[in-house]
């Protein structure tokens, strides 16, 4: 259900996870094996695509050829009263070319999302991002012994000190500057030649979103914040962040690369802000609509 006008890719998952379902192992059984059930495979991270448009979705059967027990299987919710799951293959053998030959193609999620129909990224992010935090945290991080999932693949609890581990969303600001009628990009050097984006790091334990923000653009480009404005959120599944989107005014036009984060900094007008987003600047091009980075610069371009 969208509660805004603002929704960003990945952002659109309309599923209703169901939660009071997880811990009931046997209702989940059930709902595995109906017909009406719906899975969605991954391998590797790469989501099962049907043409180059829609996700493709398994039959319960061949989905428990695929996965058997519970441990690479996460149950996502229910659409419209049927379930939906998400099995985990991994290995070096592409199952496309196997078990799940002709049912589609294993693609990278941030390529297609944008193709996907509305809720099919959402669906295809969530799984994708506990499935990574399931591959990262198969031991405990307070007694170092095996983990074993639970809660329909929403928790993973250590049997030898009775630890419960519950996947982690890293809060990430990302922000755009602004000094009167001038936006603020700045560049990494790891980037593809030309990129220039919006600033963004993870917030510190003990810090509200502002404060984030503020330090983080005085830290990489030496501005001071004296205002910010919220703009949406986007999660972000490379591997489990929630990114903040913010406009953030800043009190001078001094800025300056860190030459850690960023490499330069570069300062652009409503009017040039406008034709970089239509690829009119040679040499500087913008992110992908893709990125909440790309929908923030447009929100501030589109306002003068």
């Amino acid at each position: 259900m969208a509660l805004g006008v603002i929704t960003n890719t990945f952002a659109d998952n309309a599923l209703d996870r169901a939660s009071a379902l997880r811990g009931d192992r046997a209702a989940l059984a059930a709902l595995f094996d109906a017909p009406q059930t719906k899975v969605l495979a991954l391998w590797n991270g790469k989501p099962l695509i049907a043409g180059e448009s829609q996700l493709a979705w398994l039959a319960p059967r061949l989905a428990h050829e695929l996965a058997v027990g519970d441990e690479r299987r996460l149950f996502l919710g229910l659409q419209d009263g049927a379930a939906v799951f998400a099995v985990d293959l991994e290995g070096l053998a592409d199952p496309a070319e196997g078990p799940l030959e002709g049912l589609g193609q294993f693609a990278v999620l941030r390529d297609v999302a944008p193709l996907l129909p509305a809720g099919e990224a959402g669906v295809a992010a969530t799984a994708r991002a506990v499935f990574e935090w399931r591959r990262r945290h198969g031991f405990c991080s307070a007694c170092g012994q095996p983990t074993q999932v639970a809660e329909a693949g929403w928790k993973r609890v250590c049997e030898a000190c009775r630890s419960e581990h519950f996947p982690r969303t890293d809060p990430v600001v990302i922000m755009l500057p602004t000094f009167g009628e001038r936006c603020l990009l700045g560049r990494q050097t790891a980037w593809p030649a030309g990129m220039h984006s919006a600033l963004a790091g993870f917030l510190e334990p003990g810090e509200t979103i502002e404060a984030a923000c503020a330090r983080e653009v005085f830290e990489e480009a030496g501005l001071t914040v004296t205002a910010v404005r919220y703009h949406s959120t986007q999660p972000w599944p490379y591997p489990t962040s929630l990114m903040i989107g913010l406009l953030a005014e800043v009190a001078g036009d001094d800025a300056h690369p860190d030459l850690t984060e960023l490499e330069a900094v570069r300062w652009f007008t409503r009017a040039e802000t406008r034709a970089l987003l239509r690829g009119e600047i040679e040499g500087v091009w913008a992110p992908k609509p893709l990125a909440i980075a790309h929908q923030l610069i447009r929100a501030w371009a589109e306002e003068g």
